[in-house]
């Protein structure tokens, strides 16, 4: 009784906590937030920390801040390495989705990786209570993104989800509701993008920014050997020291591309090794369903599914199932319905 008059005056919300951005649903108002996931933070010299920005306003200061002030991710590689300043981006999400103090925390769901620990499971717990949520519910991602995406995953078949994100990608067989096999590894958006920073400055004595290697990927980045025509990155020509422009083509940064879907068609086709044949014969049928904000590359479904033998399907959000899932769970949101 007393949860159903909370829950009408606090309403539920669910939150996928990636590595580059962060989604939060609410219910009855859908996905308000989606930002990255970085608090610039400035550090006095006793050593005394205030936030100074969150999100985009924050990833702008990134390699622009003077030295007293840190730009943080707090979660890298899908994992969160700094709970005291996720708990101060959470509070300010909570504030920023109410515009008020809350004197009434929401339940929060939260999806988190497959397989965590109890330890970790309680912790990200406590880091959530203490950002305001007056009850979390723990969601694995994979069960999350079947969810968001739509799939009948209660039935007695097997699904295939392949989550691609910036700091790491997993493959998960599902059935009956349960996983089957998940395999998560670090490779995502932000190796594609080390790796063209990479090439740029072995080739061309360019040294660029992360944020800069992520621009040329976003704009001319293919799967496919195609021209989606150039852009420009700027950073500083090695050999002289001065600032330098460059023109990148798709080719340009093909191979670090390719190099991720090498990657993510061995770790599908491994997984099918290791599921029983009825599993696997489904999937030959279901094939993949790919998630995550970087499965929105050019041509990444169409070179997986080449690479795999498999039919690869993308939903209309990719980037967003994971919290629909969520909400879902919670009871406040619609799953997302796949594109063929």
């Amino acid at each position: 009784m007393l949860n159903t008059v909370l829950g009408a005056i606090s309403a539920g919300v669910a939150i996928d906590l990636g590595t580059a951005n962060t989604r939060v649903h609410v219910a009855g108002r859908g996905v308000v937030i989606d930002t990255p996931t970085v608090v610039a933070i400035h550090e006095d010299r006793s050593g005394r920390r205030r936030v100074l920005a969150t999100g985009r306003d924050a990833a702008r200061m990134s390699g622009r801040a003077p030295a007293d002030v840190r730009v943080v991710r707090p979660v890298r590689e899908g994992a969160i390495v700094d709970f005291e300043v996720l708990e101060a981006f959470l509070r300010l999400l909570m504030l920023h989705i109410h515009r008020r103090r809350l004197w009434v925390g929401p339940r929060v769901a939260v999806a988190v990786p497959h397989l965590l620990s109890d330890m970790e499971v309680r912790v990200v717990r406590e880091t959530f209570e203490a950002a305001g949520a007056r009850e979390v519910l723990v969601v694995e991602r994979p069960l999350a993104a079947a969810v968001g995406v739509g799939l009948p995953i209660d039935d007695a078949c097997g699904h295939m989800v392949v989550d691609v994100g910036a700091g790491d990608s997993s493959v998960t067989v599902l059935s009956l509701g349960e996983v089957v096999d998940s395999r998560t590894f670090p490779v995502g958006g932000d190796t594609v993008d080390s790796a063209i920073i990479a090439q740029l400055k072995e080739q061309h004595g360019l040294l660029v920014s992360r944020e800069g290697a992520e621009a040329a990927r976003l704009a001319v980045g293919s799967a496919l050997p195609d021209d989606l025509g150039q852009t420009w990155v700027r950073g500083r020509h090695l050999p002289t020291g001065w600032p330098r422009a460059l023109s990148v083509e798709s080719h340009d940064v093909r191979g670090p591309i390719q190099s991720l879907v090498r990657q993510l068609a061995d770790a599908s086709l491994e997984s099918l090794e290791r599921v029983p044949p009825d599993l696997a014969a489904d999937i030959a049928e279901t094939g993949i369903v790919l998630t995550g904000g970087v499965s929105q590359m050019h041509g990444l479904d169409v070179a997986l599914g080449e690479f795999t033998g498999l039919p690869v399907v993308v939903p209309e959000s990719p980037a967003h199932v994971v919290v629909a899932g969520c909400a879902a769970r919670l009871g406040g949101g619609s799953p997302a319905r796949i594109a063929i």
